[in-house]
């Protein structure tokens, strides 16, 4: 036993600085960065529309409850990059940076993605998937709409932000912090929420 631990200590040191250098040059290195977010985008894209998320008809159908493949597709994400984040901030190869948030510009972002997202049957990013496999609805009206709005909210971001969107404001708080526990505490039983919910929806026939 004493031989197997002394001989695997030096290769698992070796692959841990391995890992380690390459993490490095990746962090050095932008053009690698880019190219990497390029082909992640590519993937993300090809599997949305895949899993059917960029037609109009899916969309509505899971915000009038009568299909719930968008439900399906998120939550699965949700449990799969919350566990794979937290792994990564446990091991140290990352570090979460919440963004500071207040109870006006959730409340306002909200209320705009909620009715931007029935009126149009997409959201940002199954828009754009959309657009990428043809559908003329996302390209004028969602695409069109987005600069738009970004326009808007550019020009009117200063007054905005003094009335509404520091109202409310909680920081970069979250629910471990607020909680006073470890990370761990809220995403494993999250997960199991989560995974308990879908696998509920998949029995019911939903």
């Amino acid at each position: 036993m004493v031989r197997v631990h002394s001989f695997f200590t030096p290769c698992a040191l070796q692959s841990a600085e391995e890992i380690s250098t390459m993490y490095k040059a990746l962090h050095s290195n932008r053009n690698i960065q880019l190219g990497i977010g390029l082909l992640i985008g590519i993937l993300f894209g090809f599997f949305l529309q895949k899993g059917g998320v960029t037609r109009y008809d899916v969309i509505i159908g899971q915000l009038l409850l009568t299909d719930f493949t968008v439900i399906k597709i998120m939550m699965t994400a949700v449990v799969v990059g919350k566990i794979g984040v937290h792994l990564l901030r446990s091991l140290g190869k990352a570090e979460l940076h919440p963004k500071p948030g207040s109870l006006g510009s959730t409340a306002i972002g909200g209320l705009l993605f909620g009715v931007g997202f029935g009126l149009l049957g997409y959201c940002p990013g199954t828009m754009a998937g959309a657009v990428g496999q043809g559908s003329l609805d996302a390209l004028f009206g969602g695409i069109i709409g987005l600069l738009i709005g970004a326009g808007l909210f550019a020009e009117f971001y200063p007054v905005l932000e003094k009335r509404i969107l520091s109202k409310g404001d909680f920081g970069d708080l979250t629910l471990p912090r607020l909680l006073k526990v470890n990370p761990w505490v809220i995403v494993i039983p999250f997960a199991i929420g989560i995974i308990a919910f879908l696998f509920w929806i998949e029995t019911s026939g939903l």
